[in-house]
């Protein structure tokens, strides 16, 4: 009986290192996105903790996943605070409204099967959208690093060393592992203001805030969705092939949809980022051959008690501006290979129609504001007065009507 006990009493130990291990993984991704946007960190891990349980009771507990902040999202955010005079709660309306598009989309993919839905985001129309995303947020990357180039290139070089080097668990902890090199360069250099991290409790309430629903700012935000969709396939797909399952077919595309979705619309309400599916996720899983999911909602657990822990999000406000510039250059590059690796995956076929859909998609979502600013010409569909749908929503929405229209 005691060596039963003691055996079951390791076995839960290995789950809380295992878990520990996972959360640490997933943590860097999971709070830059609000840390580069405005939104408060410590709502972004309780978002990513609650919604990682919703996921798990929507698909019935059977997929080893942890969701995290949505990168996707993030120029979007920032156009919409920059549009709004910095109040991010018309952000978060429009992210609510994401989560419902999801959530709708996962009835419709349940109603017409997911090969009706992915003809009309094939990978000349997703590919380049992604590619928009990443190409979009590097100016942002580099006036962060310009505060302290040399700080920022230390961290990036460390970053890209880690991952290109690096071996087993290490390469995913690079994000990790550069902010911490980072950050102690630094505090030796006096760029770190530590008052944050002493006046911090060590237990408070995280600052919820609610939702402002404007048409304008949901128009900004929405269509990302379009997007975000081929990244979950993608994402639930190579889990399952790591993992030895078909999870597209057991639970189905739609339940993982909905679990998307749902967690979303929650972070939206409360004043978090978007949260989705995970590339980091994967990677875990296939380095430590730890497929249980009971794990990955032990470390959703740890992630909500880290949320009304005040001395993290106090630490993390203390991060150098150049720091995560140095690891953002990285990380909104790699988005970008990844829209390029899209298109090359997918053996898209070169021919006039698709060459014109996919320059189509690069010169609105890319070029649509040097035009504005050069030109003098407007480039976008009118909301209201102050607000249109223009770079990467106006981008995907033509792309998607263009590609229907060319290749029927």
């Amino acid at each position: 009986m005691q060596v039963k006990e003691n055996t079951t009493n390791l076995e839960n130990a290995k789950k809380v290192v295992l878990a520990v291990q996972h959360l640490i993984a997933m943590f860097g991704a999971t709070v830059l996105v609000p840390i580069l946007t405005g939104l408060d960190p410590s709502i972004a891990l309780l978002s990513a903790g609650v919604g990682t349980l919703l996921f798990h009771l929507v698909t019935y507990g059977k997929i080893p996943v942890f969701l995290g902040s949505s990168f996707a999202f993030i120029p979007v955010i920032l156009t919409v605070s920059q549009n709004y005079g910095g109040d991010l709660t018309y952000a978060q309306g429009g992210i609510v409204v994401a989560g419902l598009i999801y959530i709708l989309m996962s009835f419709a993919v349940k109603k017409v099967g997911v090969e009706k839905i992915k003809k009309y985001l094939p990978a000349q129309v997703v590919g380049p959208m992604i590619m928009v995303i990443g190409l979009n947020l590097v100016p942002v990357a580099y006036d962060m690093a310009s505060a302290h180039f040399v700080v920022a290139a230390i961290t990036l070089v460390t970053a890209v060393t880690v991952t290109l080097k690096g071996r087993g668990f290490s390469k995913q902890l690079s994000i990790l592992i550069a902010v911490v090199v980072g950050y102690i360069l630094s505090l030796n250099i006096g760029l770190v203001n530590i008052e944050a991290v002493r006046e911090a409790k060590i237990l408070a309430m995280p600052n919820f805030t609610l939702p402002k629903f404007e048409l304008g700012a949901i128009a900004i935000i929405a269509p990302v969705v379009l997007a975000v969709f081929m990244e979950h396939i993608g994402d639930i797909t190579t889990n399952g092939q790591v993992v030895g399952k078909n999870f597209i077919e057991e639970p189905g595309l739609n339940r993982t949809l909905l679990g998307d979705g749902l967690a979303t619309l929650f972070a939206g309400f409360i004043g978090g980022p978007a949260n989705t599916t995970y590339g980091e996720n994967t990677g875990v899983l296939a380095i430590t051959k730890n497929y249980d999911p009971t794990i990955l909602r032990l470390a959703a657990v740890l992630a909500i008690i880290l949320g009304f822990v005040a001395k993290v999000g106090g630490f993390l406000s203390t991060i150098p501006v150049p720091v995560m510039g140095g690891i953002s250059l990285m990380l909104f590059s790699m988005i970008a290979l990844v829209g390029v690796k899209t298109i090359k995956n997918n053996d898209v076929t070169f021919n006039a129609k698709n060459i014109v859909i996919m320059a189509t998609i690069l010169i609105l979502g890319l070029g649509s504001g040097y035009i504005e600013t050069y030109l003098g010409i407007s480039i976008g569909i009118p909301i209201t007065e102050l607000v249109k749908i223009e770079g990467l929503s106006l981008a995907a929405i033509v792309g998607v009507v263009l590609n229907a229209v060319l290749n029927r």
